[in-house]
């Protein structure tokens, strides 16, 4: 009886210790916005608008950030042809629906001046030693390593000695032919991740801002009106006198954008009532804002 007793009061105290921490109010896990809105300045990177090319189309200006750390030749080579004004007057002349919309010479024929009409592909960048990057937990399918570099998502092989940037929505990429160093001037933005293509081609930057504008464009052409011209690309930095434009993202390499990771993998709002402790490379918006001055 006694001994009854003695277990029968030491469940009452367990579960009043549970009730107890049940009570306790829980640690405030904060929402993406929230993580974003209160981040102080040292959490944000300004672009350089050397790397920074603008695409002005009939509805307005689309601005591509260029990855020079992976894609060194590709960025280059579109810098010299935007100096030499190749892309002005083209067009914007293939709209696959949820697919991608490719700009350049439909007929392949223009030779460039400065640029060079085809290069090397540069499918990833290889390093002799582990390159650090902020990394997702797990394969996702389509890569050993997953995560973000410089604020662009990359992908990476088991001893990160090789990373190459991943097909989400709004990459810039340079389209090719069937040979593997067909590309050079035809480049493409995907409207909706496209993973299946990752290191088949090379990808050398992402949209900061203005995908309305590339989801604006005619899918089909008309004769009322030129299919989807292309009226000028420029390097931001040659015409800041124009457009003073200065953009910054979220520096991926700090503990503010891991919390962000975390929060995006398991939303803390009341609102979401599953939580798939899981998020894609692709799912992970990187956060971009105009500087204001």
């Amino acid at each position: 009886m006694k001994k009854t007793n003695v277990l029968f009061a030491s469940a009452l105290w367990m579960l009043g210790g549970c009730m107890q921490q049940q009570d306790r109010p829980q640690e405030h896990v904060r929402a993406p916005n929230e993580i974003i809105s209160s981040a102080p300045e040292s959490a944000w990177r300004k672009v350089n608008s050397d790397n920074i090319l603008r695409i002005t189309l009939e509805t307005g200006a689309v601005y591509v950030e260029l990855n020079e750390r992976l894609a060194p030749n590709h960025v280059n080579n579109i810098k010299l042809l935007a100096r030499e004004q190749f892309y002005n007057g083209l067009s914007v002349y293939r709209f696959v629906e949820g697919f991608v919309a490719q700009g350049g010479d439909h007929t392949d024929t223009k030779i460039p001046t400065k640029g060079k009409k085809r290069l090397d592909a540069e499918l990833s960048f290889k390093t002799d030693k582990r390159l650090s990057i902020t990394a997702l937990d797990g394969s996702d399918g389509y890569a050993i390593r997953t995560g973000f570099l410089d604020g662009f998502a990359v992908g990476q092989n088991s001893p990160a000695t090789k990373t190459w940037m991943t097909h989400c929505t709004g990459t810039f990429a340079m389209a090719r032919g069937n040979g593997i160093n067909s590309g050079g001037t035809e480049f493409y933005i995907t409207l909706s991740p496209q993973r299946y293509l990752d290191r088949n081609i090379t990808v050398f930057g992402r949209v900061l801002e203005g995908m309305e504008h590339v989801q604006q464009l005619q899918r089909t052409p008309s004769e009322a009106r030129p299919f989807n011209p292309i009226l000028r690309v420029d390097v931001l930095k040659d015409i800041d006198s124009e457009d003073r434009a200065e953009f910054e993202v979220f520096d991926t390499s700090t503990v503010l954008f891991e919390e962000l990771i975390a929060a995006r993998t398991n939303r803390p709002e009341p609102w979401f009532k599953f939580t798939p402790n899981y998020a894609d490379v692709c799912s992970i918006t990187v956060p971009t804002r105009r500087k204001t001055t």
